[in-house]
């Protein structure tokens, strides 16, 4: 042990050495002579010691290079409750049950927890795949078999995008702001969906949406005096995001008694409140259809919070994920971007950032990680800036390119692939729906539940209004309520929900959050599962 301790120390001197010698020997620039650095004033001698005593030392205490107590405090401060402490539990029993099967009183667990479509049985769609097939094996468009197992327009189309791809390689790196013939094809699908010019400079193709969201928030948040507004609920990747940089979370609520709207009153009060206490707040958060909460927002109400931004000076972070999730039939999905040009509102107005994935819809291809932002009304110097950012991470994965641009130019009316695209599409949706309503009305016909009606989004998010017992047990487990509740379900029923004190809610509230995702057929089984649990539950803890 003395000897490999000995060693350590000696190679530990040799770098400090090295390192001396190459600061003394450097020749010095002749375009910064005012940045040349003295000699170190310690000696070699003091190097060594100094060297060899750090060395002895940790290795004596047995101290370790790493710990709680020396990581980055941000990193603790962090949580993402989707894949928190209920989840981790879930995947311990499911070890358990494929160990024994009759170990549980359930037979599966079902992750109710997080928007994974395919993980549940949602199935891609077809036309998709093809292409993406055709784009990562191009071989195949040279076989003549080809023909009889992919539909025309998916050859024709993976024809399409090789050519923009340089060297035809979806294997090599691309443009770190993503291939420039798919950028402007996604940006001809947003000027098809909002009427108004999109271009393909201002998108920035990425890795699913969130690592768009890590930029834009990079970029946003230099200290704990930079603040995000962000709606409370909200999708902690938004909290994650803001504590791992070091800023403030500068929450608004949302309101639960008209159905999560969005207030502009409540945004203002909490921006004064927000700026009395020297928080410089930099962007307004928007999740629109509302992640965990499920609404759509309405036009009148879109505009005044992008007039609410323009007056305040705040970027606008549209976070339009779930725009081809909606379930009513009084609400339609209109981006930000369109709103504020229909205000009349130029890029010179607004800096506002939309962002996309294709692991949502009616797509769902989580594993793909594929999305963009768009990024409108920042100066240039700050765009090289995001370009720059961008680079650090090389680009996004082509694959994800390739997807992000076939969501936003699917199949159009004529095409061979058309009829059973939309047949696809449609019976996704519709199925989505229908689980929706029939999960709404069983949650609200049980005794201390209220859920609101999910117009949009993968998600419900009930009210619990649990017995004072039940909040008592949680407090002497040392756990806040919702948790306690979401912990007995899973252990019950095998069912998979978030918490929602993950999300952030008015306090003294108590929700969970359950996605809509598990196959329709399995929805009336997990309906009686949950039912028989809670009536238990609240017999148990009656007052």
């Amino acid at each position: 042990m003395r000897r490999f301790v000995t060693d350590r120390a000696r190679r530990a001197v040799a770098a400090s050495l090295r390192a001396s010698a190459s600061s003394r020997s450097a020749a010095p620039s002749p375009l910064a002579p005012a940045q040349r650095r003295p000699a170190p004033p310690v000696g070699a001698a003091a190097a060594m010691a100094a060297a060899m005593g750090r060395a002895m030392s940790t290795a004596a205490t047995g101290t370790p290079a790493v710990s709680l107590d020396t990581i980055n405090p941000q990193v603790k401060k962090c949580e993402y409750a989707v894949r928190g402490e209920i989840v981790t539990h879930a995947q311990n029993l499911q070890q358990e049950l494929q160990k024994n099967p009759d170990a549980l009183p359930f037979d599966e667990i079902l992750y109710c927890n997080i928007g994974n479509p395919q993980s549940l049985g949602q199935q891609p769609v077809t036309y998709f795949r093809e292409v993406l097939s055709l784009c990562d094996h191009p071989a195949l468009l040279d076989k003549s078999e080809t023909h009889a197992l992919f539909s025309s327009d998916a050859i024709d189309r993976a024809w399409q995008i090789l050519e923009k791809i340089p060297g035809r390689a979806t294997g090599a790196y691309s443009h770190s702001q993503g291939i420039k013939g798919l950028r402007d094809e996604i940006a001809a699908g947003i000027a098809a969906r909002d009427g108004f010019h999109a271009s393909g400079d201002n998108i920035f193709l990425t890795d699913g949406a969130s690592p768009a969201v890590h930029m834009m928030l990079q970029l946003l948040i230099s200290s704990e005096k930079d603040g995000i507004l962000c709606p409370i609920p909200q999708y902690p990747l938004y909290s994650a995001s803001i504590a791992l940089r070091g800023g403030s979370l500068v929450p608004y609520f949302l309101d639960e008694e008209t159905g999560w709207g969005l207030e502009v009153d409540q945004l203002k009060k909490q921006l004064e409140e927000a700026r009395s206490r020297g928080i410089t707040v930099r962007a307004l958060v928007v999740i629109n259809p509302g992640n965990p909460t499920g609404q759509v927002l309405g036009e009148e109400n879109q505009k005044k919070i992008v007039e609410f931004c323009k007056n305040e000076g705040l970027v606008l972070l549209a976070d339009e994920v779930y725009q081809d999730n909606i379930y009513v039939e009084d609400k339609q999905f209109h981006s930000f971007k369109k709103i504020a040009r229909t205000l009349g509102y130029t890029d010179d107005d607004l800096p506002l950032v939309s962002f996309q994935s294709v692991s949502k819809g009616y797509y769902g291809e989580c594993g793909k990680r594929g999305g963009y932002m768009e990024i409108t009304g920042f100066s240039p110097e700050v765009r090289e800036q995001i370009y720059k950012v961008a680079s650090v991470n090389l680009c996004s994965n082509v694959s994800g390119q390739i997807l992000a641009s076939l969501v936003m130019n699917p199949p159009k009316a004529g095409d061979e692939s058309f009829e059973s695209f939309m047949a696809e599409r449609d019976g996704t949706l519709s199925s989505l729906a229908r689980r929706a309503k029939a999960l709404e009305e069983a949650f609200n016909s049980l005794e201390g539940i209220t859920c609101n009606k999910a117009e949009g989004a993968m998600y419900l998010f009930p009210r619990l209004h649990l017995p004072q017992k039940a909040i008592g047990a949680a407090q002497a487990a040392g756990t806040a309520p919702d948790a306690y509740y979401a912990k007995r379900l899973l252990e019950a029923t095998g069912i998979v929900v978030v918490p929602g004190s993950g999300f952030g809610q008015v306090p003294g509230t108590w929700h969970f959050r359950c996605t809509i995702l598990p196959p329709e057929d399995k929805i009336p089984g997990i309906i009686s599962r949950f039912k028989e649990f809670h009536e238990k539950f609240m017999d148990e803890f009656r007052d």
